[in-house]
């Protein structure tokens, strides 16, 4: 009886006829795809222990600087009778606050966690994986921390219904672990199918397009002053370094210049994680800073 590294996906293409834009390839299990010189593997562990680093001391920071006061409320709306009665208006209730410094703090730390769990105990795991063309430890943490930062960004900017909070992360989730398919079932150098990845597009939508219908919102009503003009450059410049890594996958799968080497993709990963995801947290974490 074959072990279950040896058990391969056959190719829908058989059965899906021309429903995508290539054949699908099989999962990659235990096949080598990647070679990973131990030179390149330990620059690899210095840059996650450099950014694991990075990523403590800013929680530290932020907890120590932070204004603690300062937190977010989630609600609920409680009708007072039958949908659509009109017996009621209903009442908006404050379930719980979400303090906004201590979360950021926690996205940094969950972020630094996982560096320094590949970089130590698990650095044998993080190897194996690279060779196999995956990262299944960044899917894992990307679940967590991006989701809690999506979150964190809708209710700073009006968001504050649990409902749509749940619905948000795990649209989030959702786009993450199709990222998380598009690694195993794709070899960096062979034929790519990209219905996971474009799926994926398709989810990470849905948090940004309930964060600006919300915004609009609140923004037509009578009365409205909107935020600081800053404020709007700041949800920019979040969306940018946001989709950052969608961006790296795309050029890694593309094979587009440096991207033709898979392991320059993972480096470009942990950069963003020392860039992209600092802005992130730091911006969001301005707001506790405001009077």
């Amino acid at each position: 009886m074959p072990e279950p590294a040896d058990v391969m996906v056959s190719d829908v293409s058989t059965t899906a006829g021309s429903w995508h834009d290539s054949a699908v390839p099989t999962l990659k299990f235990d096949r080598v795809v990647v070679d990973l010189p131990s030179n390149r593997a330990s620059k690899l562990r210095r840059l996650n222990v450099a950014a694991g680093i990075l990523h403590l001391v800013t929680a530290a920071v932020m907890v120590a600087v932070g204004n603690r006061s300062f937190s977010l409320p989630v609600s609920g709306f409680n009708i007072g009778g039958p949908p659509g009665t009109g017996l009621s208006d209903g009442v908006l209730s404050e379930l719980f606050s979400v303090p906004l410094a201590w979360s950021v703090a926690a996205f940094s730390m969950l972020s630094a966690l996982f560096h320094f769990l590949i970089a130590g105990p698990s650095f044998g795991q993080y190897c194996q994986e690279l060779e196999r063309g995956r990262n299944r430890f960044r899917w894992v943490e990307y679940a967590l921390s991006s989701t809690l930062m999506m979150v964190l960004i809708a209710m700073t900017t009006g968001v504050t219904d649990l409902a749509a909070l749940i619905a948000i992360g795990f649209a989030n989730v959702a786009m993450i672990l199709f990222g998380w398919i598009m690694e195993m079932v794709n070899d960096p150098d062979g034929d790519v199918w990209w219905s996971p990845f474009w799926f994926g597009c398709v989810a990470g939508i849905g948090p940004w397009a309930a964060i600006i219908g919300a915004l609009v919102f609140n923004l037509s009503q009578e009365g409205a002053e909107g935020p600081p003009g800053f404020v709007y450059g700041i949800i920019v410049t979040i969306f940018l370094f946001f989709n950052c890594f969608a961006i790296n996958q795309w050029l890694q799968y593309r094979r587009i210049g440096k991207w033709t080497d898979y392991l320059h993709g993972e480096r470009t990963y942990i950069v963003l994680s020392f860039v992209a995801k600092s802005v992130l947290a730091w911006q969001v974490f301005a707001n506790t800073l405001i009077e």
